[in-house]
């Protein structure tokens, strides 16, 4: 007698676990992760220098700024907003901490005041959203050029070099895990996106922020709150992107054009990743694979000697393959279900006239 449940509840779990695990091999995250191997190989086999540590190094390195960014845009647009202004609070960042090491500061202060900058930017324009209730848009297009106008008035046209910030710093950045060329700053990136996806996919914020993106009007009649949860959203973002500042500071340069167009990449990786532009639709790997994507079509471009030209207009295309592709790809299912209907129908109806 008690066998008998056993059994059938053993047997029902582990068809539980198949169906679950067959979905997500049949998933959109899924299709498309096995898309950037197949990338991934093509460019290992196809492009020289390719398929070597030092490629693998580099290319993760270059593809820091916009894996960090990514993760509170994808958070953003999935509420249904969107953060024009990120880059531009990165070279605001970048530019603080140029500004301050030519000022005579300490490196550590100058990070302080970086992060400082990068958390009031983020919350003013978390204030205009969520509190003002102004549209996304309208609000980082405008915070966009003012933060880069202001970068311009901060550092001016002076430049401060990786080599001219402490060494233990330089060294951190750069550094590699032993021989296999990822870089020792991954160890905080996926540390980032664990906690990200975690706040997305496993708690009642994350939950909320898919409610919000689906409906305002519905999320706040279950209790959500959302001037608070936009407004928190956008100063995330803003620390973020002050920690790509320190970043690019470190690995490249501070100057008042430091991330300039990088917003663009960050966009067009998210919502090729499967991010809905409409809200309501989205995580956390379908978005770093997007990331990875243009990543790794980007560097084997450029190690094919490529002009920069010609990567503007790949990445600007696959942003329009990324908002265009979801839509006509529903519409193509929806008019297939339409017809298999029709087709059902007559059929129907044949055998009711049949039966009677």
């Amino acid at each position: 007698m008690t066998s008998a449940p056993t059994g059938t509840f053993t047997i029902t779990q582990e068809t539980h676990a198949r169906t679950g695990l067959s979905r997500f091999l049949l998933s959109r995250d899924a299709i498309f992760f096995g898309l950037l191997l197949l990338v991934v190989l093509a460019a290992c086999l196809f492009v020289p220098r390719f398929a070597s540590p030092i490629t693998a190094g580099y290319l993760l390195l270059n593809a820091v700024p916009v894996l960090l960014i990514a993760l509170p845009m994808t958070l953003i647009i999935v509420t249904g907003e969107i953060d024009l202004s990120v880059a531009s609070i990165a070279g605001l960042s970048t530019a603080t901490i140029g500004a301050l090491t030519l000022s005579g500061w300490s490196f550590e202060s100058a990070i302080a005041a970086a992060l400082v900058v990068g958390i009031l930017a983020g919350a003013f324009n978390g204030f205009l959203i969520a509190f003002v209730g102004l549209p996304s848009l309208a609000v980082t297009i405008g915070t966009l050029a003012l933060f880069r106008g202001l970068a311009l008035v901060v550092i001016g046209d002076n430049a401060v070099s990786a080599s001219e910030h402490p060494d233990w710093a330089t060294t951190l950045v750069n550094a590699k895990l032993g021989a296999s060329g990822i870089p020792v700053v991954m160890i905080f990136v996926v540390l980032a996106v664990a906690v990200f996806a975690l706040v997305l996919h496993g708690t009642p914020f994350g939950r909320g922020l898919y409610a919000l993106g689906y409906s305002k009007e519905a999320a706040r009649f279950v209790g959500i709150r959302v001037q608070q949860s936009k407004f928190w959203l956008y100063v995330a973002s803003g620390l973020v992107c002050s920690t790509v500042g320190i970043f690019w500071s470190l690995y490249y340069s501070a100057r008042s054009d430091s991330a300039i167009g990088l917003e663009l990449t960050v966009i067009a990786a998210v919502l090729l990743g499967g991010v809905s532009i409409f809200g309501g639709r989205g995580t956390i790997l379908g978005a770093m694979t997007g990331v990875l994507f243009i990543a790794t079509i980007t560097y084997a471009m450029r190690l094919q000697r490529i002009p920069d030209v010609t990567l503007v207009i790949v990445t600007g295309a696959l942003l329009i393959v990324s908002v265009v592709g979801p839509s006509l790809f529903e519409r193509v299912r929806q008019w297939l279900h339409v017809r298999r209907v029709q087709r059902t129908l007559p059929r129907a109806n044949q055998a009711g006239v049949v039966g009677a």
